[in-house]
């Protein structure tokens, strides 16, 4: 398994619509081990395949509690097929939008079908945090980041600290 380079706001990969995969291969396989290693090491909950710049469809969540063994979930071809009409506000970050930070509204409950792992087609149940973090890399997949949710001038006040922060690091 391998930690892979995060792409960050404002890449122009982030902005694509990634396209679905056949099947979950040994190929695609590796690619979600690498992607939950990656999240890992960067201290996230969820990753698509976009920011590490495949523009595939698959992403990778865990949500456990701290106290809890890790539980990583991994999706191939995600596609919310369910959401209530219920919505919550969650304040949400982004690994591609490092230390930013917003508050968005989505469909607090969802029904999620994807391939697993082994290429098996699978349909998931998610509320509360898991939903958010779903809704959120599903966003990563059809080029849509959570500072799209904001108004112009709060996206761009985010953008622009995030950009400060790469020329300071660089």
């Amino acid at each position: 398994m391998a930690v892979l380079d995060i792409l960050v706001a404002p890449h122009p990969v982030l902005k694509q619509k990634a396209k679905p995969v056949e099947k979950v291969d040994a190929r695609v396989a590796k690619l979600m081990d690498d992607m939950v290693e990656t999240m890992y090491a960067a201290k996230g909950i969820g990753l698509a395949a976009p920011q590490i710049g495949v523009l595939e469809r698959v992403i990778v969540v865990d949500v456990h509690e701290k106290d809890e063994e890790p539980n990583p979930i991994r999706l191939a071809n995600p596609e919310i097929v369910w959401k209530s009409d219920e919505t919550s506000v969650c304040e949400e970050g982004c690994l591609s939008v490092p230390d930013q930070f917003a508050e968005v509204t989505r469909p607090s409950a969802i029904r999620v079908r994807y391939l697993d792992e082994k290429n098996e087609v699978r349909e998931m149940e998610a509320d509360g945090m898991l939903a958010t973090c779903i809704q959120h890399e599903i966003d990563h997949l059809n080029g849509v980041l959570f500072v799209d949710y904001l108004s112009m001038l709060k996206r761009n006040m985010i953008l622009r600290k995030v950009q400060k922060m790469q020329r300071a690091g660089a």
